[in-house]
């Protein structure tokens, strides 16, 4: 089975539903083909600078902001998921994103995917260096990006499937589109997760 998820890395839920989805999927037991396919919640963003600041001016300030990663924190610890958001550096993902397409050529996509996620979530890496981006895919095995990044390479399919999004309708992240068809929206407990597979593959 097909399965495309719309994500983007800064995006907690995302990091949540990413868990979820993995534990329904090996419940499930059948066989499953993700897709990472990208999606900027903010599009504008120039990085540098803590999201957490950011943030406070954007949702009513640092304790509104402390309550949101207290709650986060609850859910993704009960995943077994490193959070410290307080660490995490604000980031235009575009470049995220690309390398992200680079690694679904390669067959590594879930692995860098990973180790984006937890770079920015819990380990305050900064997604908008190349160089960064570069030896955090390596360590998920996936070499040669800082070149390939240079030289403009995931930039087109990045833009298409962004504009595919949109034109589909996808407005919040994380969204799960199984065999083209059939979506789910959020970061749903697994039990969700799994059922929808197990529709979908009836139906299918």
């Amino acid at each position: 089975m097909n399965i495309e998820i719309f994500s983007d890395v800064v995006c907690p839920w995302c990091y949540l539903g990413r868990a979820r989805f993995r534990t329904a999927a090996e419940a499930f037991g059948g066989d499953t083909v993700v897709t990472w396919r990208p999606f900027q919640l903010d599009p504008e963003a120039t990085g540098g600078g803590l999201t957490t600041e950011r943030m406070a001016d954007r949702f009513g300030g640092p304790a509104k902001v402390a309550e949101m990663h207290e709650r986060m924190r609850g859910l993704l610890t009960a995943e077994n998921l490193p959070y410290e958001p307080e660490k995490a550096i604000s980031a235009n993902t575009r470049d995220a994103h690309r390398v992200i397409a680079l690694a679904g050529e390669a067959g590594v996509q879930d692995a860098v995917v990973d180790r984006l996620f937890r770079a920015y979530h819990a380990e305050g890496r900064d997604l908008n260096d190349h160089g960064t981006l570069a030896g955090l895919a390596a360590e998920a095995g996936l070499d040669g990006v800082a070149e390939r990044l240079a030289a403009g390479d995931g930039e087109t399919e990045v833009a298409e499937q962004v504009e595919r999004a949109r034109a589909m309708g996808v407005s919040g992240v994380p969204f799960y589109v199984f065999e083209g068809t059939w979506a789910v929206s959020g970061a749903q407990p697994a039990e969700v997760f799994e059922s929808a597979l197990r529709e979908v593959a009836a139906q299918a």
